[in-house]
């Protein structure tokens, strides 16, 4: 499939490695020639120097009816421009278009009947994201499927939790009328897939499936109890700083930090209850004054890395008790682990969004979980067709899969089902499918082909 992405920043770029990755034919438009020319050398794919929104650069690009345009540069009239352009004179095949501004999104057939076929808003995916961590005390991840009614969360077991140095079939003793699936375990970085007498380890990070309500109850059977969360501390206040703060201040204290200090002044008069301090998140004196050590949750959401990493360091080292941050640079990744709690990679949710967007099966969600290892977890309805012909009827477990993946949860007219041996599999069923390596996604989208 040829994928044309406009603009390559953070996102496009990030989108512009995942895609080549995944055997895509992808071709990118931007202005700055040291940015196309530095993925030119690492990428096998075709730049095209030039302004997004014009006809010219886009026609260099090769797009023609067998195209899909990706519109995400960081200007949202820039992008409803070129897909508007790219829909009328070159008939693409479809646009996914990256629109920060609500107000553009509530009607989008003002820019044309089918012009944007598909809306992604990176930002307001982050704070969603990071509101979810904050609500469920001890989840490092938590990741929605089928509307709502299934999460699959990830919790690290810590060394006074109740299951530790017990079998995991412990946890239906613990809560016998909750349901819950562990979809798979990684231990010192690597996973398997458990059975009920495996033995929970401290550090072990599980992966289970459950419906929303049952998240706290499952993770407190893996995390040091009495971690409740009141207090928060914002680092920048741009989009996601700013919404993240409106959002909780109602059920908590919330205090955000930002250098501008005409930006500080315009996030007061907009947030009701939120403490708003000019500085540096640096500043050691202004941490200690505004008594980091009683910080639950320090969150570093800036465009800058090295801010978010340090900043995060220095109110860990005074206090904090976790930490969460905004990490954009792949390459820092290596960096986080033991030093910084909880990091959310923006490319990560953004690639994941259009890589579902892109499929030519019925997958209806593909969420990659760690970039570092390849996890993925994908969500697909079962259709009839050479593969599955003859699996209807059959359990759930006689399903062929490659090692590693795992069907974690069934949804059923609305209903989810966890997949025990009694559950086999039928037309149109839902199923959610943890994999510990992206390489199976092929092996595994063949159930959800529609022909």
């Amino acid at each position: 499939m040829k994928v044309l992405i406009l603009g390559a920043g953070r996102v496009g770029g990030s989108l512009a490695r995942a895609l080549v990755n995944n055997n895509y034919d992808v071709s990118i438009i931007d202005l700055n020639k040291n940015v196309l020319e530095s993925l030119e050398d690492k990428l096998d794919i075709l730049t095209v120097e030039g302004h997004a929104s014009h006809p010219i650069t886009i026609k260099k690009a090769g797009a023609d009816n067998e195209t899909t345009v990706i519109a995400v540069t960081s200007n949202d009239e820039v992008n409803l421009i070129a897909c508007q352009i790219a829909k009328k004179q070159f008939d693409v095949k479809k646009t996914i278009c990256r629109l920060s501004e609500k107000s553009y999104t509530k009607n989008l057939n003002v820019f044309g009947e089918n012009i944007i076929d598909i809306v992604i808003n990176p930002e307001k995916e982050v704070m969603n994201h990071l509101k979810e961590l904050i609500m469920h005390p001890g989840a490092e991840q938590i990741e929605q499927f089928a509307e709502g009614k299934v999460n699959l969360v990830s919790v690290k077991a810590k060394k006074k939790a109740k299951l530790v140095g017990r079998e995991l079939k412990g946890i239906k003793d613990d809560m016998p009328e909750t349901d819950a699936f562990v979809a798979s375990i990684y231990r010192k970085g690597r996973p398997f897939i458990p059975s009920g007498d495996t033995v929970i380890k401290e550090s072990d990070e599980i992966y289970f499936i459950s419906s929303a309500s049952n998240i706290d109850q499952i993770v407190n059977e893996f995390r040091d109890q009495g971690d409740v969360y009141s207090r928060v501390m914002i680092v920048g206040g741009g989009k996601i700083g700013y919404s993240l703060a409106k959002e909780l201040e109602d059920g908590y204290k919330i205090k955000l930090i930002d250098s501008n200090k005409d930006k500080c002044k315009k996030l007061s008069k907009n947030l009701d209850k939120t403490i708003v301090l000019h500085g540096s998140a640096t500043d050691e004196d202004l941490l200690k004054s505004e008594n980091i050590s009683n910080i639950d949750i320090f969150c570093a959401l800036t465009d800058d890395d090295e801010t978010n990493l340090m900043s995060s360091l220095l109110a860990k080292k005074m206090g904090a008790k976790k930490t969460m941050i905004i990490l954009n640079n792949p390459s820092y990744l290596g960096l986080v682990p033991g030093f910084i709690d909880t990091y959310i990679a923006p490319y990560r949710l953004t690639v994941s969004s259009v890589l579902q967007d892109l499929r030519e099966s019925d997958v209806t969600q593909d969420v990659l979980l760690k970039m570092d290892t390849g996890a993925e977890a994908i969500e697909g309805v079962v259709h009839a067709n050479e593969f599955t012909s003859n699996l209807f009827g059959k359990s759930l477990k006689e399903i062929p899969l490659p090692e590693g993946a795992s069907i974690g949860a069934v949804v059923r007219h609305g209903d989810l089902l966890m997949p025990n041996s009694d559950v086999e599999l039928s037309l149109n069923d839902r199923l959610i499918i943890f994999l510990a390596d992206k390489k199976m996604v092929s092996e595994v989208e063949v159930l959800f082909k529609t022909n």
